[in-house]
């Protein structure tokens, strides 16, 4: 990307000011986006990104910049420019650049960019006629199709130099139902850290089919009652409860701060013991995997929490400073525009022992939440609301009719708690995850699980 003896320079030049770690980020990226409305292609959109970050430690003090100007003498600019940000630093040490080998664990084998355009519209369009042919109630059918393939170079003052190539693929279908008073809408967004081969692969009479199916059984639902009650969650993209109330307050970008209610809890129960709550970058060709984080640590398996107790935390660099820690290959940024924080990759609670037939039958009166929408969390306090996009009343043991409009309401640390049974199904559900250093992909996952009470948001009474 840019010649070794440049980086050692641009490496130097950010310390020159008083600085004891410098890094630079450099990314080369291709995106393709392709969208279908109508039976048409409404929009396709390709491009080349390519830019530098900067970045100084100085004890708790940090300094980012970033510059598209690839030149040596743009790129000393802009590090000498941040340098003089730094007050009263002590000059740090470079150390020779020692060239790292990355072991791909997540393989590719179809790289998008060598993909004809007309491939990819043609698993859009059979997509569009399976979820259009499902059922004629079904009005409107959109596609989002997105690959991205990013070149990265990771180096700093201690002398790590190393390079990686991640390749993402998605697609994401929602279909619209309408009988001409009210109208619904269903979704599935399958995507992996993989190539073309995953969409060519992708089982479409199962995704598509789900998101023209959950329109249709969700117009002629009935309103959902409001009341506290034991709620059962699905498994796959039902984990982003806990994801946003628990994951988020498990990063160091919030605990360094003590802006958690997990923050100076390591060893403490937080949850039930059939409750553990895993990140792991590792997982081959997951959606949220990497080889390497953005600061270039190898990803891992990160036990956050292990049979109801706290074990660990998401940390990267800067963070592991201020909490005299080890990172956890968990530094992640959308781009080199963003100043890498700690993140989750895939994060799931581990498969417990019950079935869902199980779960279901225990449950006398309750909801089952089988699909989750989206909701807000404040990240301080854990405090969530929730829609649920498709969901039904548990009554006797056994799954009811269909219920639209139902929040779930509730606070992530507390909810945690009332976990009662762990289904033994685990999956996981491709998403985007949003935070200070950017909008990045992510899996949460989870088996079927039961809470026994949250409050439940409805459009009519108990």
């Amino acid at each position: 990307m840019i010649k070794q003896s440049v980086i050692e320079n641009v490496l130097e030049a950010a310390l020159s000011n008083g600085g004891d770690f410098s890094e630079v980020f450099i990314e080369d990226k291709y995106v393709n986006r392709l969208e279908l409305q109508s039976g048409k292609i409404d929009k396709s959109i390709s491009g080349r990104d390519f830019g530098i970050g900067i970045r100084i430690f100085s004890g708790l003090q940090s300094i980012y910049t970033y510059t598209t100007d690839f030149s040596e003498e743009g790129l000393l600019r802009a590090a000498k420019r941040a340098a003089h940000a730094i007050k009263n630093g002590t000059n740090g040490t470079i150390h020779p650049l020692r060239k790292e080998m990355v072991l791909p664990i997540h393989p590719i084998e179809q790289m998008p960019q060598n993909v004809e355009h007309a491939r990819k519209v043609a698993v859009m369009r059979k997509a569009n006629e399976i979820a259009r042919n499902y059922d004629e109630r079904i009005r409107q059918v959109g596609l989002r199709y997105i690959d991205e393939e990013q070149h990265v170079l990771i180096a700093n003052s201690e002398g790590k130099f190393v390079e990686d190539t991640r390749v993402h693929s998605r697609l994401s279908i929602q279909a619209t139902a309408s009988d001409g008073v009210e109208m619904q809408t269903g979704f599935y967004g399958p995507g992996a850290h993989a190539g073309f081969e995953f969409i060519e692969n992708l089982n479409l009479e199962h995704y598509a089919g789900e998101a023209a199916r959950i329109a249709i059984t969700m117009l002629s639902a009935d309103e959902c009652p409001s009341g506290k009650f034991p709620v059962i969650i699905d498994n796959e993209f039902g984990g982003v409860i806990f994801h946003e109330a628990c994951g988020h307050g498990l990063e160091a970008t919030s605990v360094a701060k003590n802006n958690s209610v997990f923050a100076n809890r390591i060893g403490e129960k937080v949850a039930p013991d059939i409750v553990t709550y895993i990140d792991d970058g590792t997982l081959p060709n997951e959606w949220g995997s990497l080889n390497i984080d953005d600061e270039g640590e190898k990803t891992r398996k990160n036990v956050l929490i292990e049979n109801g107790i706290l074990k660990g935390y998401l940390i990267d660099k800067f963070n592991a400073r201020r909490m005299n820690a080890e990172v956890t290959g968990s530094s992640r940024r959308e781009s080199y525009r963003f100043n890498p924080t700690s993140r989750m990759t895939n994060t799931y609670i581990a498969p417990g022992t019950s079935t869902p037939e199980e779960i279901i039958a225990s449950t006398e009166n309750g909801l089952y939440a089988k699909y989750m929408g989206g909701g807000s969390v404040n990240p301080a306090t854990g405090d969530y609301n929730f829609a649920v996009s498709e969901a039904y009343l548990v009554k006797n043991g056994k799954i009811d009719r269909p219920v639209r409009g139902a929040t779930l309401i509730g606070n992530g640390a507390k909810t945690l708690q009332l976990v009662d049974k762990v289904g033994n199904n685990l999956a996981h559900g491709a998403g985007m995850c949003g935070s200070i250093s950017g909008s990045l992909p992510v899996n949460v996952g989870q088996p079927m699980i039961r809470i026994s009470e949250i409050t439940v948001g409805g459009t009519k009474g108990e």
